[in-house]
């Protein structure tokens, strides 16, 4: 060891081997960022899109998942890559079932080298990933599954949730629906994870606030036929009924609704998740007066429509919050990445939880649980006459910030809160 020291221009070494060693000290400094390419595995950031590409969920996420993660790319860096290394983007279909998405994952990560998994909508399937992308050290970016436990009692940490839950979709919605004094509630929920989840956290706020469920009728996913769901909750009398589902089922719960004359009674249907897409399928005259809560709308300003815009030039629809969280977490995955060097997932993670977030699109920070953390939208669907032009559906009626759209970390049962 003592050799070693002196080669390297230690105390002991006479002046040329001291003049040596701080050659090749300075030498190893300028070599920083070359050392640094040395750290991406592979030689190669490689991107996996995992989604619905044909199912009931395709609409808000699907191909356009796939344009949202290629324009982060092009975004990033015109050259396609990273700390110097080229950036690549795959996708695939995941048909919305846990054993097909946890397959696929372990394939990408163990045979194609894939470094973070994004998208990830359907519950079941985005528990069943961020499990395999935690076993494998590599990371899950969540943007369209809806269920609080991603970052709850199953947080990890190799796994950000981006966009939205069930909390927040809850806190806007069912908290706005209440103080307009409809305290009785019947729920409609898909029988899967979110539903059970959109179910409970809006149960709590009414109950917190002082009303009642009076009903939960739990429907098969995917369902085409909704009308002795919607009966049983139009015979109830209650006050609410909530759409705990998704997509398509939300989409045709809605259109039956009307058919049964529940629209525009006394009784208010309130979707507890809705996307821009699912109201555009509807039309504003079915969608009309809906109240809903979002994490991004197109056209909320300047940055919002400018982006929003050239998305629609690839993918001939304006952008869900499923897309554009897929763009923000694919863009500040790789800014981590440049940042650090690296894509060690665990070295990747740090430096997205300790960075404040603010690429046009949202504006937060990711918290210790894996929340990333932002302002919400509190929305009202427009009337026809109201739109001054092509997808202009929404007002918006409110901003819920931040720290009342997440579940407060005192409340939490995620481990690595525990931990801190």
């Amino acid at each position: 060891m003592q050799k070693t020291r002196k080669h390297m221009g230690g105390a002991g070494a006479r002046p040329g081997q001291r003049w040596m060693g701080a050659a090749l000290a300075a030498t190893l400094l300028a070599a920083g960022p070359v050392m640094a390419q040395q750290k991406i595995s592979d030689d190669v950031v490689k991107i996996g899109v995992l989604t619905d590409m044909s199912g009931a969920y395709s609409d808000f996420t699907g191909t356009g998942a796939v344009i949202a993660a290629q324009m982060a790319v092009e975004d990033f860096a015109r050259s396609g890559q990273v700390a110097g290394r080229k950036i690549e983007v795959v996708s695939a279909d995941h048909q919305n079932k846990a054993d097909i998405g946890a397959e696929r994952a372990r394939n990408w990560f163990d045979r194609d080298k894939v470094d973070t998994i994004v998208e990830l909508v359907t519950t079941n399937v985005a528990l069943a990933v961020m499990d395999v992308a935690q076993q494998k050290n590599r990371l899950a970016l969540v943007s369209g599954s809806a269920s609080l436990a991603i970052t709850n009692e199953r947080c990890n940490a190799n796994t950000v949730h981006w966009v939205y839950d069930s909390y927040g979709l809850a806190s806007g919605t069912a908290k706005a629906v209440m103080k307009e004094g409809k305290k009785n509630w019947y729920f409609i929920a898909a029988d899967y994870a979110a539903g059970a989840a959109m179910t409970k956290d809006a149960s709590q706020v009414v109950t917190a606030g002082g009303g009642k469920v009076v009903g939960v009728a739990r429907h098969p996913f995917p369902n085409a036929d909704f009308s002795s769901f919607l009966l049983s909750a139009q015979a109830s009398k209650a006050d609410v009924i909530a759409l705990a589902n998704g997509g398509q089922d939300t989409i045709t719960a809605i259109k039956q609704a009307a058919e049964f004359g529940i629209t525009g009674s006394r009784q208010s249907l309130v979707p507890i998740v809705l996307f821009i897409n699912d109201v555009h399928a509807l039309g504003l005259k079915t969608a009309q007066g809906l109240t809903l809560t979002e994490g991004f709308y197109w056209n909320r300003d300047a940055k919002t429509r400018a982006w929003s815009r050239r998305f629609f030039e690839r993918a001939k629809k304006m952008p869900s919050m499923a897309h554009a969280g897929v763009y923000s977490s694919v863009l500040n995955y790789l800014k981590a990445v440049e940042k650090t060097g690296t894509d060690d997932a665990t070295t990747v993670m740090q430096q997205l939880k300790s960075a404040d977030i603010d690429d046009g699109l949202f504006k937060g920070r990711i918290r210790a649980d894996g929340k990333f953390a932002h302002d919400m939208l509190l929305l009202e669907v427009k009337k026809p006459a109201e739109s001054t032009e092509p997808w202009d559906y929404y007002h918006v009626r409110g901003v819920i910030p931040a720290a009342d759209a997440a579940l407060p970390l005192g409340e939490s049962k995620c481990k690595l809160v525990a931990q801190r």
